[in-house]
């Protein structure tokens, strides 16, 4: 597999088109989502998600409730 670099700009609301050829790779068709796994050097893998990686954040949905705050709400809601 020949390795090439695909880039894509963030949009004012930082969001990124996946490159054609990564999505073709990937198998990625509109509604499909993805996971992203970050390593300890900071290196991202984009991967199709599969049904454990929402049973996984499904599981975690109940310990980040320090982060539900109405304040926290307001803050991030433009992410």
């Amino acid at each position: 597999m020949e390795l090439a670099i695909n880039t894509s700009k963030l949009t004012t609301k930082s969001q990124a088109t996946i490159p054609r050829q990564i999505r073709k790779l990937l198998g990625l068709h509109p509604g499909d989502s993805v996971a992203f796994e970050v390593n300890e050097n900071k290196k991202v893998i984009i991967r199709k998600a599969t049904p454990i990686d929402f049973e996984f954040a499904k599981a975690l949905e109940g310990t980040l409730s320090e982060w539900s705050s109405k304040n926290d709400e307001e803050a991030y809601r433009g992410l």
